[in-house]
């Protein structure tokens, strides 16, 4: 029902290839692209994409820079409008405060645009940082025990769960890392505390509709 993938290795897709950085995350874009259609054709419910950590933001100035250009030209591309024709539903985690204003006002337009949409629903984890969201969580629910409307003795991993970012959606069946790393790099940790992993060198980039196939059959036997 639901997918997790922590898009990795645009970098070293670029480098291989004799590209700058930017190309790497060009390719990158159109790959999680293809991955949305992918993914809705095997009606998959749920898809999470990790676009941009909390930890980012050390990358160098430039680099930084070019992700967010790059993330406000995907957003206002053509294929926003195939997806919500497509009845995908788009929405963003993470903390928006670091975002240029015209950045978040196309994001909060993608949102506003598929929100009715009852197909697919595409999360794009931007600013995002598992342990930030599990103390956002936790803070939320000390206001309310604050205020009385909590019971200390009363709290479970439900409250939790009624408080952390993809509240409402099931947990991540399949968690999918691309570029040959072996870790979840902060990313959903409350999230995907049953998530089965895969992890693949592919680079991200070159990450298909095949890889995707390979990924679930993977998964399959588990």
């Amino acid at each position: 029902r639901h997918v997790a993938v922590i898009m990795d290795g645009n970098n070293r897709w670029a480098k291989a290839h004799g590209l700058g950085g930017s190309a790497g995350h060009r390719a990158g874009a159109e790959a999680a692209r293809e991955l949305v259609f992918s993914c809705a054709d095997r009606q998959i419910e749920y898809l999470t994409l990790f676009a941009f950590s909390s930890e980012n933001w050390l990358r160098p100035n430039k680099e930084v820079k070019g992700l967010m250009a790059l993330f406000l030209s995907v957003l206002r591309r053509k294929e926003i409008r195939q997806m919500h024709e497509r009845n995908v539903r788009l929405q963003f985690i993470g903390n928006r405060d670091s975002f240029a204003p015209r950045l978040l006002k196309n994001m909060l337009e993608v949102e506003q645009l598929t929100k009715h949409n009852t197909g697919m629903v595409v999360t794009v984890a931007a600013d995002y940082g598992g342990q930030r969201d599990i103390s956002q969580a936790c803070r939320m629910i000390a206001t309310k025990v604050q205020q009385g409307h909590v019971n200390p003795a009363d709290i479970t991993a439900e409250h939790v769960q009624q408080h952390i970012s993809l509240g409402e959606a099931p947990a991540p069946d399949l968690c999918i890392r691309t570029g040959g790393e072996r870790r979840i790099s902060n990313f959903l940790l409350w999230q995907m505390a049953y998530t089965e992993l895969y992890f693949t060198d592919c680079y991200w980039p070159a990450f298909n509709d095949a890889s995707l196939q390979q990924a679930l059959a993977d998964f399959s036997p588990r």
